[in-house]
């Protein structure tokens, strides 16, 4: 089944599109993006039940932006806001004419050109199995009591968190030549597991996701003996031997790396800002002949899909690295066109309040023809890194810190059962990238998880990769 559009959207076209009309009476450039959004939390744990609706993807309401020679403006207003066309353009004038007076005369008589949109008009939704609607909050609330019952059976718990939550986001951009529609479903779900022993107490998390319906959550039911017995692992494990290791990384170790070593530090708008060192590396080599990155909004069915950004980009497939050469940073509009790129459809926002960021979508590296069992095999002193929690990055030097809950000794080339945690990945990004030698032959995506632009400005996004192995500096 498709995501059906928005009733709330559609009522809405014929004004918008007459709304650009006047609009370009005035300005050389304008465009509405629309938005309809809804987002509910689900929770069972010890302490109950909980139904909750996300506030900040919950929303409906819509951003102008319009544009002339000397620069951009933004103006946002929701549907109680509404009003007439002319209400809304009275308004949109009363805030942006004053901003633009403000502009130096000097600046104010420079020439600037403004982009134009490409003509283009689609309506596009994924697809799902079961709709949230269908189960309903009392279908999905048993479907995680189900699984919190199953992890607690065996008694060797004191707790067991299961949560879901979905985001179901109705999108429209319209402009002079441009008439898009977007309608997309992503589900994703978390189990965190807790266990002690004597003082000792260790908790391990898992998350699931998928682009489509409560399908998604199939795949927690189907790993809750796993989540039950790594936590139980865990209360054996002891502190690790700071050091440089060799280390085989599953795939959401390696997305992690992907997404801090070489994400944040790719965002054009800190090249804009000059806050980005890879700004002055492009075409140089930054990582080993195994290692191509891609930032694809349009071809993984996972967080980070869609089918036009929030400026009416369509969605790219941009390739940031290939064989290890550091090939382009990805883009929103207006810092590909401070910087004479093109865009590369990366400009999101957290909502329709919210200007457009450059940001990350599905991030991940191509797979190599390595099996997992023969990384393994060749590492002589090592450990498998699996589980990360956190991780930060310094894109004006390079530098990558991350936690990691869980490295699996490996002494030559056997997994001992030992289990350390918990591990700091730290070290400078080319050096660890250039250490890659061998690569698993598939790649895995997880969009559990939010990304955050610094400390605020939240999108969903996805990373992964396949397994790697590397030399990477652990504490």
């Amino acid at each position: 089944m498709k995501v059906e559009s928005s009733s709330f959207l559609v009522s809405k076209l014929d004004l918008l599109v007459k709304l650009i009309d006047r609009l370009k009476e005035k300005y050389q450039y304008c465009s509405v993006l629309a938005a309809d959004c809804k987002a509910k939390s689900y929770s069972v744990s010890a302490r109950g039940i909980s139904i909750e609706e996300v506030p900040m993807f919950s929303q409906r309401g819509f951003v102008v932006r319009v544009a002339d020679s000397i620069g951009y403006a933004e103006y946002s207003f929701n549907e109680r806001e509404e009003g007439s066309i002319e209400d809304v353009i009275a308004r949109i004038d009363s805030c942006i004419i004053p901003l633009t007076e403000a502009i130096p005369d000097g600046i104010r008589s420079m020439e600037r050109k403004v982009t134009e949109d490409e003509p283009l008009r689609f309506v596009k939704s994924t697809e799902y199995l079961v709709h949230p609607d269908e189960l309903g909050d009392d279908g999905i609330i048993r479907l995680l009591s189900d699984i919190r019952t199953e992890a607690m059976s065996g008694g060797k718990l004191i707790e067991c968190i299961a949560s879901a939550s979905t985001i179901e986001n109705h999108k429209m951009f319209v402009s002079d030549v441009k008439d898009l529609e977007q309608n997309i479903l992503f589900t994703s779900g978390a189990m965190v597991t807790v266990a002690a022993k004597g003082q000792e107490m260790k908790d391990y998390y898992k998350s699931f996701s998928g682009l489509g319906g409560v399908e998604a959550l199939d795949k927690m039911k189907d790993a809750v003996s796993v989540c039950v017995n790594t936590v139980l692992e865990l209360l054996d494990s002891e502190p690790i031997a700071p050091g440089e290791y060799e280390c085989v990384c599953d795939p959401d170790v390696t997305g992690m790396i992907v997404h801090e070593a070489f994400g944040h530090g790719v965002e054009m708008d800190m090249f804009v800002k000059d806050r980005a060192i890879a700004k002055y590396h492009v075409g140089d080599r930054v990582a080993s002949d195994l290692v191509t990155m891609h930032d694809a909004s349009c071809d993984a069915l996972e967080a980070g899909t869609y089918f036009f950004d929030d400026e009416g980009t369509p969605a790219h497939d941009t390739v940031i690295i290939e064989k290890g050469i550091l090939k382009r940073g990805i883009s929103d509009r207006l810092s590909a066109e401070a910087l004479g790129t093109e865009p590369t459809g990366n400009g999101r926002r957290q909502d329709y309040t919210r200007k457009a960021y450059t940001r990350m979508t599905n991030t991940y590296f191509c797979p190599g023809s390595d099996k997992v069992e023969d990384m393994i095999a060749s590492v002589k002193d090592g450990f498998l890194l699996e589980n990360p929690s956190s991780g930060m990055e310094d894109p004006k030097n390079w530098g990558i810190q991350c936690m990691v809950n869980i490295a699996r000794e490996i002494k030559d080339g056997k997994l001992t059962g030992k289990i350390y945690s918990p591990i700091v990945l730290t070290g400078f990004v080319p050096d660890l990238l250039k250490s890659i030698t061998m690569m698993s032959g598939e790649t895995f995506l997880a969009g559990g998880g939010f990304c955050g632009k610094g400390y605020k400005e939240w999108v969903k996004v996805s990373d992964g990769g396949p397994y790697i192995k590397a030399k990477i500096r652990l504490g």
